[in-house]
């Protein structure tokens, strides 16, 4: 079965920066809409941002706009989250996942693929 593998978490403190990358297994996965979630303990997922095939329209959480940055390379199968200026609400688990859907919005429910997370910690 397809596998999306996320890495690049990890702890940094406030202002820093961490890029994540998620691996698809599969070239087919890297064809389709990606996008990033996020969950913070006792919160409920979290769209984060989103990316159509191919590199086309990129969307955002207002929360994260002009501060992450939604890229990927069909190429190399990874999609990447460059993430500047953390702040402490930033903290949660991280999961990428991609969408068969030909149109996508930013609801977790419209992806059918997804990776096991990657913790990112902002320290204060």
């Amino acid at each position: 079965q397809a596998q999306l593998v996320e890495s690049g978490g990890g702890l940094v403190q406030a202002g820093g920066s961490l890029t994540l990358s998620c691996a698809a297994s599969e070239r087919a996965l890297s064809s389709f809409a990606m996008g990033w979630f996020r969950q913070a303990p006792g919160e409920e997922r979290e769209f984060v941002a989103s990316i159509r095939r191919y590199g086309g329209r990129k969307e955002y959480a207002d929360s994260v706009k002009g501060r992450f940055t939604i890229s990927r390379s069909n190429y190399e199968m990874t999609l990447y989250l460059q993430m500047n200026s953390l702040k402490p609400e930033d903290t949660a688990v991280y999961y990428c996942a991609a969408s068969t859907r030909v149109e996508v919005d930013n609801s977790p429910d419209a992806y059918d693929y997804w990776g096991q997370g990657t913790q990112v910690t902002v320290s204060s």
